[in-house]
C-alpha cells in the first residue's frame, strides 16, 4: 500500500528538480546512496528513487557523450590505467618494432592481436573494435 504521507515526506527532505550542474548531480545521488543503503526500501521510497533516477538519466542524456574509444587509442588507454609498459606486451606482437608500429599508429591491429590482448588483458575482444 502506497502511503501518502510517507513520500510527502521524502519530497519535503530532498525535492526533486531538475539538475544543472554536476554540484545538483552529486547531491542528487548522494540522496539516492542513502535510500540504497537502506535495508528494505518501502513503496513510496522506491517511487521517489524512480523520480530522482529519471532525473539523472535526463541531465545525462544532454551532456557531452562519452567519445567511443576502440582499437589503439583504447589500447594505449588500458597501458596508462593499469600501468603497464610497452615491454610487458612483447609477449604478444612478434617483436618490438612491430609494436611500436602499432602504437604509433604506423600499423593496424589485426584479428589476430586483437584476440591476443583481450586475453592478456581479460577483457573482450568486442572492445577493440568500433561500436
Amino acid at each position: 500500500m502506497f502511503a501518502t504521507d510517507k513520500y510527502l515526506e521524502l519530497l519535503k527532505q530532498y525535492p526533486p528538480r531538475p539538475i544543472h550542474n554536476e554540484e545538483d548531480l552529486e547531491m542528487m545521488q548522494e540522496v539516492i546512496n542513502r535510500l540504497l543503503d537502506t535495508p528494505q526500501l518501502t513503496a513510496e521510497e522506491r517511487e521517489y528513487l524512480n523520480v530522482l533516477g529519471a532525473l539523472i538519466y535526463e541531465y545525462e542524456e544532454n551532456q557531452e557523450p562519452i567519445p567511443d574509444i576502440y582499437g589503439i587509442e583504447l589500447l594505449k588507454f588500458i597501458l596508462e590505467e593499469r600501468n603497464l609498459q610497452k615491454q610487458d606486451l612483447l609477449s604478444i606482437f612478434e617483436s618490438k618494432s612491430t609494436l611500436d608500429d602499432i602504437l604509433d599508429g604506423q600499423q593496424d591491429l589485426t584479428p589476430i592481436y586483437i584476440q591476443k590482448l583481450a586475453n592478456f588483458l581479460n577483457i573482450s575482444p568486442d572492445l577493440f573494435l568500433p561500436s
